[in-house]
C-alpha cells in the first residue's frame, strides 16, 4: 500500500454568501486540486453568534457550508493563498494527513 502525505483544507461558508459556485469552478477548473467533498450542515454558527438552523417546517437557504479538498501541501498552501486574496476567506482550516491507496 503507498502512503501520502496530504495536506486537507477546510473552508467553512454560509449558503447565503453565494460563494460555493464559484469556489467550486475555482478549484476544479482552475487549480485542479485532487479531490473536493461538500458538506452541508443541519445547524451551526459563526463569529456573529447567528445560529443557522433547519427544521422540516422551515427549510433555511442560509446553512452552513463545509468545502473540503486534498492534495500535496505545497499546492494547498498556494491554492489557500489565492482564495484568500480573490473570495476575502476567513474561515479556512488546514490538517495534516495521510493518503492511502493500493499499489497500482
Amino acid at each position: 500500500m503507498a502512503h501520502q502525505q496530504v495536506t486537507v483544507a477546510r473552508i467553512y461558508l454560509r449558503e447565503g454568501e453565494h460563494l460555493l459556485s464559484k469556489l467550486m469552478k475555482f478549484l476544479h477548473d482552475e487549480e485542479r486540486v485532487a479531490g473536493v467533498t461538500v458538506l452541508r450542515g443541519m445547524s451551526g454558527f459563526g463569529k456573529d453568534g447567528k445560529i443557522h438552523t433547519a427544521s422540516l417546517v422551515d427549510l433555511s437557504l442560509d446553512l452552513p457550508l463545509v468545502v473540503e479538498f486534498y492534495d500535496e501541501p505545497d499546492r494547498v498552501d498556494a491554492v489557500i493563498h489565492k482564495l484568500v486574496q480573490q473570495m476575502d476567506l476567513g474561515h479556512i482550516l488546514t490538517l495534516s494527513a495521510v493518503r492511502h491507496r493500493k499499489d497500482e
